[in-house]
């Protein structure tokens, strides 16, 4: 049986975006097309492949096992078919989108944007805040780079881990808590504010509290550091942060840091990308520009992040 190797194409297509009407769209064909393609796939490979379940369309456990194989398939196949051709930079003109914790925007964001415009003057930057909800999601094409501590659990959605933080206690000079011994006990008494995409007044440290059989009085929950940071800059309260990217936003508001009398993991920072971009020569450029932006952000050595002083 001789086999149309653009169904391979169309089937990666329909397995990531688990739509006929999209998976049309991102081939520049019409919805009716990749409706008789689909019809194609399911007599060639015997299954269903993708099956409505309401008003969405699920794929099969033969498709899920498949998704991998087709996806890696179609991308040899375009590094075989397809030049090798080197990013003009100078006449690159691009518009990367970048969803980002706010902490990471205001560490690297300078960083990245001055080595950017220094190699391509033609590339902007739209760098979207992360949301409660997901109104931006890397798995439709409408970003182009994610990073946060968060893992991505896409399994088109590719990762690495760019560095570690670990969170700091930061408050005001004139907190009770910035001079002297500071026992878990203190810490636990005071007055917090967390800080939640979702308003959420619990987070990890409260587990790590009650395991030791401790609670706190959390009073504001924020939806970025930056806000927190204000909260502890005007009042008696104190925040844990990720010192490290951090840094700047401390040093702006006058503010200290203490290590915190608790055993909490490190911060990985990840940064995310849609596997459609594992051979876009600019997007790797700009792969390799934000992880070393991400990297700069945090080299800080412990040292620095542990005293009561001044940062």
């Amino acid at each position: 049986m001789q086999l149309d190797l653009n169904l391979l194409t169309a089937l990666d297509a329909l397995l990531e975006e688990g739509s006929v009407t999209d998976a049309a769209a991102r081939l520049h064909v019409s919805a009716p097309a990749m409706s008789r393609t689909l019809g194609r796939i399911r007599r060639v490979t015997g299954d269903q492949i993708l099956v409505r379940t309401g008003r969405t369309m699920t794929p099969t456990p033969h498709a899920l096992a498949l998704r991998a194989t087709v996806h890696d398939l179609v991308q040899q196949a375009q590094r075989v078919l397809s030049p090798q051709a080197e990013v003009d930079l100078a006449a690159l003109k691009r518009t990367f989108v970048l969803k980002w914790h706010d902490a990471l925007s205001a560490a690297a964001g300078p960083v990245l944007l001055h080595s950017l415009r220094a190699e391509a003057p033609g590339v902007r930057l739209r760098i979207l805040a992360e949301a409660s909800t997901d109104t931006h999601d890397p798995r439709r094409g409408d970003i182009d780079l994610e990073a946060g501590s968060s893992e991505p659990s896409s399994p088109e959605i590719r990762h690495e881990t760019v560095s570690h933080d670990r969170l700091v206690l930061a408050l005001r000079p004139a907190h009770p808590l910035c001079r002297g011994p500071l026992t878990l006990q203190d810490y636990a008494a005071a007055d917090h504010v967390t800080v939640s995409r979702r308003g959420r007044l619990r987070d990890p440290i409260d587990d790590a509290l009650e395991a030791q059989g401790m609670s706190r009085q959390v009073v504001a929950a924020t939806p970025t550091n930056a806000t927190a940071l204000q909260f502890v800059r005007h009042h008696d309260l104190v925040a844990a942060v990720p010192g490290l990217i951090s840094r700047p936003l401390l040093e702006a508001l006058g503010l200290r840091t203490r290590p915190l009398p608790l055993t909490m993991p490190a911060v990985p920072i990840h940064l995310a990308w849609h596997q459609r971009y594992d051979n876009d020569p600019a997007h790797a450029w700009l792969r390799g520009q934000v992880r070393t932006a991400l990297r700069l952000a945090c080299d800080a050595t412990d040292e620095q992040l542990a005293g009561a002083a001044p940062l």
